[in-house]
């Protein structure tokens, strides 16, 4: 009997100083597409108030603290601890992937670090987190997108959570469009979905306030969208229409083509 392929391994590092226990939920729920977290912790110091609302759930997501007391102003210990231990767990090699949950951009060379043994590093963060931060990342994930969220009948995000209109999407879809290899410039979906991985680390549909990437490509109107039965969809860029014959001023009348020419 075949043995069962296994989750990949995660090791889950948590800034509390940088991170809301808010997104708790959403984040393990996000994770848990990734892979299996092995390991949990979080680093702060949780004697002070700021990081009272992490110490509440740790039971509830096995969250392993890992307590920090900062004896001098402006000298942030967690940090370092964090680092040390995410080298320990690197050279256990026993994790296929870590997740950094922070804002921090100090957490960039870290993250680089961990690519370089070509480990998989998934990022999450709030929206000003550092591009330095973010593309070190294999994916970064903003965080305002793992919180809870209705949605409507159509799996698309409350428009009033998306961080940024459907609109500003449009500039990176057309770039990937335009590096991908087509005769008719037609692309899957699939495909642009993958270069997105590869060309934004932190592209994700519900910023722009939808959970699919074929319901954001449908609301920007900028696209083409072939669905043949039975295959995956397609999509290719609209030819720009013409421009609109400029509109004669109402105000200005026109010369008279009888009028003479005026006396001198």
């Amino acid at each position: 009997m075949p043995s069962e392929v296994r989750s990949p391994r995660l090791a889950v590092l948590i800034d509390a100083d940088n991170a809301s226990a808010k997104i708790a939920d959403g984040l393990f729920e996000e994770i848990a597409k990734i892979g299996e977290a092995s390991v949990r912790r979080i680093y702060g110091d949780f004697s002070h108030a700021r990081s009272k609302a992490w110490a509440d759930i740790l039971s509830k997501h096995a969250i392993i603290p890992q307590q920090q007391f900062a004896y001098t102003t402006g000298k942030n210990a967690s940090d370092i601890i964090l680092v040390i231990d995410a080298m320990d767990l690197i050279h256990s090699g026993r994790f296929d992937g870590f997740c950094l949950v922070s804002s921090d951009s100090d957490f960039t060379r870290l993250a680089a670090r961990i690519r370089e043994q070509g480990i998989d590093v998934f990022g999450f963060g709030e929206q000003k987190t550092p591009e330095s931060f973010r593309q070190a990342c294999r994916r970064f994930v903003y965080t305002e997108n793992l919180l809870a969220a209705p949605v409507n009948n159509q799996d698309t995000v409350v428009r009033s959570t998306s961080l940024q209109p459907p609109d500003a999407a449009v500039p990176i879809l057309k770039k990937v469009i335009t590096q991908m290899e087509s005769e008719d410039g037609w692309v899957t979906l699939g495909e642009v979905g993958r270069q997105l991985a590869n060309l934004a680390s932190d592209f994700d549909p519900r910023t722009y306030g939808f959970r699919k990437l074929s319901d954001l490509v449908r609301k920007t109107n900028s696209f083409e969208i072939d669905e043949p039965k039975g295959r995956s969809m397609r999509i290719r860029v609209k030819p720009a229409s013409a421009a609109a014959p400029r509109a004669r001023n109402p105000r200005r009348r026109a010369r008279p083509a009888s009028a003479s020419a005026p006396k001198t």
